[in-house]
């Protein structure tokens, strides 16, 4: 049964904690494999970076999953986006942690950053 909270706002579940630290596709080797900023799936917690970095793959997995609300999980910010209407929300508060950890660098990770900084924008 659920609290009450999630109901209230589709496409959002209180109970689903975040996947990772870090984009699931880019950690498992989809694409370059590192990422600008990262971004959680309100619905089911899966993390994918966000639409500055090259592979794109939290929008990607808004739109195949049919979860349009996307969180923000960088240290300090609190926002919801819905990737359908392109609107800010305003929300319940996810299941921690609402972020990455503050020693993860950004970009990132680390040992995946491309050597030539001109790639980075």
């Amino acid at each position: 049964m659920s609290d009450g909270a999630s109901e209230c706002t589709p496409g959002i579940d209180l109970t689903a904690g975040p996947s990772g630290v870090g984009c699931v596709e880019c950690l498992a080797g989809d694409g370059p494999g590192w990422w600008f900023h990262l971004r959680r799936c309100a619905a089911c917690g899966h993390i994918g970076c966000c639409d500055s970095s090259p592979s794109q793959h939290a929008t990607r997995h808004a739109r195949d999953a049919g979860h349009p609300i996307l969180a923000s999980f960088e240290p300090g910010e609190s926002w919801l986006w819905n990737v359908e209407t392109e609107t800010f929300l305003e929300g319940p508060k996810l299941m921690p942690p609402t972020s990455h950890p503050e020693s993860q660098p950004v970009p990132g990770p680390k040992d995946k950053l491309p050597m030539d900084r001109r790639h980075l924008h």
